[in-house]
């Protein structure tokens, strides 16, 4: 399999999940999915219109993203952030060492990027299926009592 198609898959995927939060989640899940569905176009943005300075672009981005989601969790709290938190401090201390170190990507980096990136999407997914339960719960208990 190509390594663009996998890029494209995995693209897909992170678009399907925050598709996913804004349709079925929360507050927290749709600005969440807000924050990582602007991280994928401004990656994949970068990517094409400026391939030299893809890597500084891809270390600012995660940078702001986590960011971002930082004040989504302070302000939310939600459990799932916190394992999004943690994936996305070891991405940027991934893109950071590229870009101090000046290494090329192989495939090791790129294995470890994907995983990652992975490990964020589907914190959102198994958030927004939790947010999602939570409140069938509740209307359940609304409607019986």
């Amino acid at each position: 399999m190509s390594a663009h198609i996998l890029y494209l898959l995995l693209q897909a995927f992170s678009i399907f999940a925050g598709v996913f939060a804004f349709w079925k989640g929360g507050s927290a899940e749709r600005m969440a999915a807000a924050v990582i569905l602007a991280n994928v176009a401004i990656g994949y943005l970068s990517r094409q219109v400026l391939p030299d300075s893809e890597g500084l672009i891809r270390l600012v981005n995660d940078g702001a993203a986590a960011l971002a989601l930082l004040v989504i969790t302070i302000r939310f709290g939600a459990p799932w952030m916190g394992g999004a938190m943690l994936f996305y401090a070891a991405q940027f201390a991934l893109h950071s060492y590229l870009l101090v170190t000046e290494a090329t990507a192989g495939y090791l980096v790129a294995a470890l990027n994907n995983t990652f990136w992975n490990g964020v999407v589907w914190c959102l997914i198994i958030g927004t299926a939790a947010a999602w339960r939570a409140r069938l719960r509740r209307e359940r208990a609304a409607a019986a009592g």
